[in-house]
């Protein structure tokens, strides 16, 4: 196993910037014959002290507020991004076109375009990339895929994905730049549907045509007094306008002529990260939810009717288990998918091909995104652009 280091800088430091950072920290500790070794370079926040002080946590070893600074730094090799939508394509383009490896949060910009813009630079560049689609890495559902793929459920018929969140649902929640189509874009769907279609895509393959209808519940919110941080509540405030959206329900219809359902909400009081997965076949049925990540429900055989379904703990020979517990019904978590993400960008860069999701796939969700917004505009089906 060689052994270089390969100098990493993280822009944005909020919520995410330290899940990415932790990622760096583990990786090598689950992967030991990984043969890049990451090395935490600079961290960059636009709120004052707030990059400093992660600086001092984490042990990188500056600081910055800018992150122009990263794309000229020649420490640098690899690069995070974390920062707010509205920045990705403007930063993962730069950061490209300095020869960096570029992981990046989703959804890759505002648009389809935008993420086309940043495919293009990475592409130009021959850099590697990995984006946060982190739901498809759970072992769990990567065992529900290979199910899927060796015929045990038959011809896959319909497919159920949801995804409800309350972090919006208080009408206290200060009017972030979440909620603003400049600086947020589609809202709840770029925000949880880009990993509801991930893991349609990820699962059954192409989404060929679509119905969507999205709505606001909460249309004002108090604009906040100072820098925020994650889901911060705000009263007292003026109050303005939520310009994006806070539900979409969608039909999908898929290129191998399944058919599909996707939900999502940020306002679904009452629901805690509720996100899974339900795809029925002509044989049996696969179920998964992510707050019981490391089960799958089952159900095959030949009897079609009153046929059970069975509780599978998933081990060591699903996915990348084996890297974290030895054997089944030890749990995982959130932050170990990030791990998992991690690996596999390093191991792109090491090997030079890529591993897990790539900017193409953001690519591919993002056309889709864009689709369900002109559905749901326009009142008809639409067909992604390719």
């Amino acid at each position: 196993m060689s052994d270089a280091s390969l100098g990493v800088a993280v822009i944005g430091f909020g919520w995410m910037g330290r899940v990415h950072t932790q990622a760096y920290a583990r990786v090598r500790h689950h992967y030991p014959r990984l043969g890049l070794r990451p090395e935490l370079v600079t961290v960059v926040e636009e709120v004052p002290g707030r990059a400093e002080e992660a600086a001092a946590r984490y042990g990188f070893a500056s600081a910055a507020r800018d992150w122009r600074e990263v794309a000229a730094d020649p420490r640098i090799g690899a690069v995070s991004v974390t920062a707010p939508n509205f920045l990705h394509r403007e930063i993962g383009v730069a950061m490209a076109a300095a020869g960096k490896h570029l992981w990046i949060e989703k959804p890759v910009g505002l648009t389809a375009q935008d993420a086309r813009a940043v495919a293009d630079a990475v592409a130009a560049a021959g850099v590697g990339s990995a984006v946060g689609f982190n739901y498809r890495n759970a072992p769990a559902v990567e065992a529900a895929r290979d199910l899927i793929a060796a015929g045990d459920l038959g011809t896959v018929t319909h497919v159920r994905v949801r995804l409800f969140s309350d972090y919006a649902a208080h009408p206290d929640g200060a009017l972030t730049w979440r909620y603003e189509r400049a600086r947020g874009g589609s809202g709840v769907l770029g925000d949880l549907a880009s990993h509801g279609v991930d893991l349609a895509r990820f699962l059954l393959g192409e989404i060929t045509g679509l119905s969507a209808d999205t709505a606001v519940f909460v249309p004002e919110r108090a604009r906040p007094s100072g820098a925020t941080a994650g889901h911060t509540l705000a009263t007292g405030g003026v109050l303005g306008p939520v310009e994006n959206e806070d539900y979409v329900n969608c039909l999908l219809r898929f290129a191998s002529g399944a058919r599909g359902v996707l939900e999502a909400s940020r306002v679904a009081v009452g629901e805690q990260n509720s996100y899974g997965f339900e795809v029925h076949g002509t044989r049996g049925a696969v179920s998964w939810d992510f707050r019981r990540m490391n089960e799958l429900a089952v159900s095959r055989g030949t009897t079609y009717q009153d046929q059970p379904v069975s509780t599978v703990h998933v081990g060591p020979g699903a996915g990348e288990f084996g890297a974290f517990q030895p054997g089944a019904a030890n749990a995982m978590g959130y932050d170990d998918l990030k791990v998992i993400e991690a690996y596999r960008f390093l191991r792109s860069i090491e090997e030079g091909k890529p591993y897990g999701a790539t900017v193409a796939d953001a690519v591919r969700a993002a056309a889709v995104l864009d689709a369900m917004t002109v559905s749901a505009r326009e009142g008809r089906w639409v067909a992604p652009a390719d």
